[in-house]
């Protein structure tokens, strides 16, 4: 049985992802900040799941959890751990904007360092899948834009510097049925749901079928890559 470390998984799509893998009888090591979302998740999922409270940005609490780890080799690593504030630069302050690099772009950094330092999984290659956004390509928020933008940049370094064992992926999602998403302004959705070219809304289960395709052996000759999940809306 194979074993995904899942990121900010108590809730919205790293929820969908966990529980879409623990349907196809991975072993699931679920990892958020929020205990009570991870005993309620733990409490109404079925399968090989394990929990893990741990602030990716902290990196003794990442290096504690890996350690925890190491007896059973992760084959997966989804980097989905991610906040959004939804404002205007301008608006933003310096703890805020740290906040948001902390979680967004140095959690990714510092779980796919301590991944790709797992000891080896047997002969098998390991996968990294990083959730990224549409708003790489600029948003109404910049500090968020960034660090979606960051993340193809690490997806892409990544896949160089730990090829061949270990394929590195990005899953760049529109605007996605969430309650992370549900502060954004009413028109700024109804604009973007009437460019999106395939008119059924995204759900999170959209990405967890995405996500689990690419840590499956189908997916074997692709890494670096950026799949646009975004039903048509960037071209």
């Amino acid at each position: 049985m194979h074993r995904v470390i899942v990121t900010g998984a108590a809730k919205g799509i790293g929820r969908a992802i966990t529980l879409r893998l623990l349907t196809q009888d991975y072993e699931v090591a679920a990892v958020d900040i929020d205990r009570d979302a991870l005993n309620e998740l733990q409490s109404q999922a079925v399968g090989n799941l394990t929990t893990h409270c741990c602030n990716v940005a902290n990196e003794a609490e990442v290096a504690g959890l890996f350690s925890s780890l190491r007896k059973t080799p992760a084959h997966g690593l989804v980097n989905n751990a991610g906040i959004y504030l939804g404002k205007a630069l301008g608006r933003y302050s310096e703890s805020e904007i740290v906040r948001v690099l902390g979680v967004n772009m140095l959690g990714a950094i510092l779980m796919s360092k301590h991944f790709g330092n797992l000891p080896t999984r047997g002969g098998a290659e390991g996968v990294i899948v990083n959730i990224g956004s549409s708003s790489m390509h600029g948003g109404s928020d910049p500090v968020y834009s960034a660090t979606k933008a960051g993340l193809v940049g690490l997806t892409k370094a990544c896949a160089k510097v730990l090829a061949p064992s270990i394929r590195v992926n990005l899953v760049a999602p529109g605007i996605v049925d969430t309650d992370m998403f549900a502060a954004l302004p009413t028109d700024v959705v109804t604009w973007y749901r009437g460019a999106e070219l395939i008119k059924k809304p995204l759900v999170a289960q959209d990405v967890a079928h995405t996500v689990s395709f690419l840590l499956s052996d189908d997916a074997r000759n692709y890494t670096g890559a950026v799949f646009e999940l975004n039903n048509g809306f960037h071209l």
